[in-house]
């Protein structure tokens, strides 16, 4: 049975049939790491949770890193950055194959195809993509399956434009980077990312509010909105600029990718997806934007994904179906 698998940088999601619906595992892309004892160990087996011993570390795993992170009282760390494999990380391998192997489980017979969500290359930094995408063919292939890679961008084009014959523009607001890509009947015409997202909105909200990141992406994900109307000097204010600098800077971008290609004379809806698009007035800021700058191409409507954080692991598993069949 072929599977999808969004590799994103706060999260990692498995797609799947069974039956005629489709179901998703997800883990959190994080892992804690605690001096080995046996008490410490105790402590984690009786709680049954997932973890690693390696040397004399013990490295908790996914969500239970978050759950366990304030009972050590230590801070979690990612195994990916700007929507790659961390280089800061000398962990970031072996923990992200264990947590990919997590949610895909084991294959049920040879060749079984899994369709990996890979970031475009970003055009704003020289972050390098090419030996993420190879590592993690690499890691699937390790597991026993048969990797496909497709760009971010057009999982959401496949997850969320069949009725267009999959002719439109997905947008992927991811936590470490944005993926954009217009496809006309699924064939990329532009795709390309920016090397930001809901990380960057934190970081420059928790420099310019003197608060840490956790708090300010406690606040975002409790509730936040996106109004006309803010405080001026308070985190939801900072929050506000820079999502409305993110989004301006994408459509901004995309608006001059499309000037530079020759694009067909139909209408393209957008599709907005990701979890950095979750908040409540997220459409009509991007809609305001778009009209202010405007595209090279006409836009029939803008959407939001209808499960804007398994939109791209929905289009992973539509795209992995499709080639194995």
């Amino acid at each position: 049975m072929s599977k999808g698998l969004d590799v994103g940088t706060m999260n990692i999601i498995c797609s799947e049939m069974e039956g005629d619906e489709i179901v998703f595992v997800q883990q959190r892309n994080a892992f804690l790491e605690l001096d080995y004892n046996d008490m410490t160990k105790m402590m984690l087996d009786n709680a049954r949770v997932a973890y690693v011993i390696k040397g004399n570390k013990i490295y908790v795993l996914g969500d239970d890193a978050l759950r366990f992170a304030t009972v050590f009282k230590k801070s979690t760390r990612r195994p990916m950055k700007s929507g790659v494999l961390s280089p800061e990380e000398k962990e970031a391998i072996p923990i992200i194959k264990l947590l990919i192997e997590k949610v895909v489980g084991t294959p049920e017979y040879a060749g079984e195809t899994v369709c990996i969500s890979s970031p475009a290359k970003p055009i704003d930094s020289d972050i390098e993509v090419l030996y993420h995408r190879k590592t993690m063919e690499a890691l699937i292939k390790k597991i026993g399956y048969t990797p496909y890679v497709i760009d971010e961008g057009l999982a959401v084009v496949y997850s969320e434009l069949a009725d267009t014959s999959f002719t439109g523009i997905g947008v992927s607001f991811g936590a470490g980077m944005t993926n954009v890509t217009a496809a006309y009947f699924a064939a990329p015409i532009v795709s390309f990312s920016i090397a930001k997202g809901g990380d960057w909105i934190d970081e420059n909200v928790a420099k310019a509010t003197g608060m840490s990141r956790e708090q300010v992406c406690a606040i975002k994900e409790s509730g936040f909105e996106l109004k006309k109307e803010v405080e001026l000097g308070s985190v939801e204010g900072a929050l506000a600029i820079y999502y409305d600098q993110l989004i301006s800077n994408i459509v901004e971008t995309l608006a001059r990718k499309l000037a530079e290609v020759t694009p067909p004379a139909v209408e393209f809806p957008v599709v907005l997806a990701g979890g950095t698009s979750k908040p409540k007035g997220f459409k009509s800021l991007f809609e305001e934007r778009l009209s202010e700058i405007g595209l090279p191409v006409n836009v029939s409507e803008i959407r939001v994904a209808r499960d804007p954080l398994f939109s791209v692991a929905r289009g992973c598993l539509i795209a992995a179906k499709t080639r194995e069949s």
